[in-house]
């Protein structure tokens, strides 16, 4: 530990967290600003997969379709505007959020921990972002194109709303973000020793009976190719997770 840290008081303490949360703070609403002026922009990205034009859809050649969305509230639109807009400024501020979490606690730590802090942080931020990505690209635009165009009967239409879209949207990406934390998790275990390498090789295969069930429950289709399109990456985690703890015992 520093040598200057441990002549802090509490209250000293109090006061960088407090400067260092208004940091934070002023960098999201920034962001979130911006995100909230360039609405056509956002918008373009977070409704692009309710269209064929997607690009997921031009790769797997999926017929042309094009889901529509119907507002039903006074406010409801705005609402949305700025809820989405924060998300999208607290996403872009992440970085600057880590960095600014590190460089409080990194003083109480000693020059090892630190170092594992780093890799830690860094990995679980790496992975939480791919798991948002795989959602953006693959998972979500499977899901909207089939429970979007569902129907029991020529005759009953569906009227989605944007509330909707948008809800599902940020849940699924959430879900998504924190099941590819899977080899983090692993990481850390292994390294406690509370895991090995041999243990998960043997639980294979209840461990991929476990991963079908999740992906049954992120996606709720009868589509075997969506949920196979889910399931393989959270399986090539659990792979991955078998290496890395291999490594950490």
């Amino acid at each position: 530990m520093d040598e200057g840290t441990k002549a802090l008081t509490f209250w000293d303490h109090l006061d960088v967290l407090r400067s260092s949360l208004i940091r934070m703070a002023v960098a999201v609403m920034v962001l979130g600003v911006a995100a909230f002026c360039l609405k056509d922009l956002l918008f373009s990205v977070v409704l692009a997969p309710r269209s064929s034009d997607f690009v997921t859809y031009q790769l797997l050649g999926v017929d042309a379709f094009h889901i529509n969305l119907m507002n039903t509230g006074l406010t409801e639109q705005f609402m949305i505007h700025m809820r989405t807009a924060i998300y999208a400024g607290l996403l872009l501020a992440s970085p600057y959020i880590l960095y600014e979490l590190f460089r409080f606690v990194s003083p109480g730590l000693y020059q090892n921990e630190r170092r594992y802090a780093v890799w830690i942080v860094g990995a679980a931020y790496v992975m939480f972002l791919m798991g948002t990505l795989v959602n953006y690209f693959i998972v979500f635009p499977l899901t909207v194109r089939f429970l979007g165009t569902y129907q029991v009967s020529p005759d009953v239409a569906n009227m989605l709303t944007l509330q909707s879209y948008i809800d599902t949207l940020l849940g699924m990406s959430l879900v998504m973000g924190v099941v590819f934390e899977l080899p983090v998790v692993c990481g850390l275990m292994g390294r406690m020793g509370l895991i090995n390498s041999h243990m998960m090789s043997q639980f294979r295969r209840h461990a991929v009976v476990a991963i079908l069930v999740v992906s049954a429950i992120i996606t709720p289709t009868t589509d075997v190719f969506t949920l196979f399109v889910v399931a393989l990456p959270i399986y090539l985690l659990y792979e991955l997770s078998i290496q890395i703890v291999k490594i950490t015992n």
